[in-house]
C-alpha cells in the first residue's frame, strides 16, 4: 500500500513550507507539488491555499489532515498487531526532547530496548522542552521527554523518570545586582535584578508565580527557548536565571555560575515520557512504554 502521499500532506500541513516539505520528504519541491495535486484531485477539493509568500489549509484541508492523521494511526496499528502475533515489530518511532535530556536519559531508555527489537527505528528530535506536549498532542510526536504539567491534558499518559529541583543561578564572579542575602525573601532586593527567563513552559510558570508571591514582576532582560542558553547566558554576567538542577549539572558551563540558596525553594520539576493514551494501542508504541519503570 503507498501511503506516501497521505505522508507528504501531513508534513506539509505542519510546515506550511513546500521546501522544508520536500526536505523533511526527501523528495524535490515539484514531485510534493505534482503528489499534493494528484491528492486534490482525488478528494476534489483544494486542501492548501497557495501564493508566491504563504502556503495555509484550507478548512476541507484541516478536516482531510485529522482524516489523513487518524487513517496512517489506524494502519500502522494494524501492521503492527499483524507484526506482533508473528513475533516481529518493524518500524519507527519519534522522539522528541531537549538536548540535556538526550544524554541524560536516552542511553538507559533505550539501550535494551534496541537490543530487544532491532527492527524498530528511533528518530529523534530536539528543541525547546516547552514544546513537547503540544508536539505529541498534535500527532507530530510519538512521545516525549518532558517535565509533567502542573495539569496533565487529558488523554496523555505520563511515566516519571526522574525529579530534580528549580534552582535559581548567578555568575560565578561577583556582580553589585546579585541579592546580598537571598535566603531572606525581600522585594526591594529582586526588583531590579535583570532575569533570563525560559520563554514558556513549567519553569517559566514557577518563577513567575514566585515573583508574584514576593509581590513584584521580575525585571526581564531576556526570554530565552532552552535551559541550556539560560546557563550560557547567566554564565556570561547577563542576569539571574531559573534552571532545573539536572541542566546545571550536565551543562560544560556549570562552573562559570552558581547556585543561590534562594527561599521560599522552588519546587521540583518531575521528569518523564509522555505519550498519547490512545497511540498506547500500538504495539510498537506499547513496547517502547513498557520499558519505562516509573520512579516514584
Amino acid at each position: 500500500m503507498d501511503l506516501r502521499p497521505l505522508n507528504y500532506f501531513l508534513v506539509l500541513a505542519d510546515t506550511l513550507h513546500f521546501g522544508r516539505a520536500s526536505e523533511a520528504c526527501h523528495i524535490s519541491p515539484s514531485t510534493l507539488s505534482r503528489s499534493i495535486q494528484q491528492l486534490e484531485e482525488s478528494v476534489g477539493v483544494r486542501l492548501f491555499e497557495r501564493d508566491n509568500r504563504q502556503v495555509s489549509l484550507t478548512r476541507q484541508g484541516h478536516d482531510f489532515q485529522r482524516w489523513a492523521r487518524d487513517t496512517l494511526e489506524q494502519w500502522e496499528q494494524l501492521r503492527q498487531s499483524l507484526m506482533s502475533e508473528a513475533r516481529t515489530l518493524t518500524g519507527e518511532i519519534s522522539i522528541y526532547c531537549s538536548v540535556t535530556a538526550s544524554y541524560s536519559f536516552l542511553y538507559d531508555l533505550l539501550s535494551g530496548f534496541r537490543r530487544r527489537y532491532p527492527g524498530i527505528e528511533l528518530k529523534l528530535h530536539t528543541g525547546d522542552p516547552a514544546r513537547s506536549v503540544s508536539r505529541v498532542l498534535n500527532g507530530n510526536e510519538d512521545m516525549a521527554i518532558t517535565s509533567r504539567p502542573h495539569r496533565l491534558p487529558e488523554g496523555l499518559a505520563f511515566k516519571s523518570l526522574t525529579r530534580s529541583p528549580l534552582v535559581f543561578i548567578a555568575p560565578h564572579e561577583a556582580q553589585k545586582w546579585v541579592p546580598a542575602d537571598p535566603s531572606t525573601p525581600h522585594a526591594d532586593q529582586w526588583r531590579r535584578v535583570p532575569m533570563v527567563l525560559s520563554e514558556s513552559g513549567l519553569s517559566r510558570q514557577v518563577s513567575d508565580t514566585w515573583f508574584r508571591a514576593l509581590g513584584i514582576t521580575p525585571h526581564i532582560y531576556a526570554q530565552v527557548a532552552g535551559h541550556e542558553a539560560i546557563v550560557s547566558m547567566v554564565g556570561l554576567g547577563f542576569g539571574v536565571g531559573v534552571v532545573p538542577r539536572i541542566v546545571l549539572d550536565a551543562s560544560p558551563l556549570s562552573e562559570r555560575v552558581r547556585v543561590l540558596p534562594v527561599k521560599p525553594e522552588l519546587p521540583h520539576y518531575d521528569v518523564g515520557l509522555t505519550v498519547l493514551k490512545r497511540r498506547l494501542k500500538s504495539p510498537l508504541i506499547d513496547a517502547l512504554w513498557a520499558e519505562v519503570e516509573e520512579r516514584g
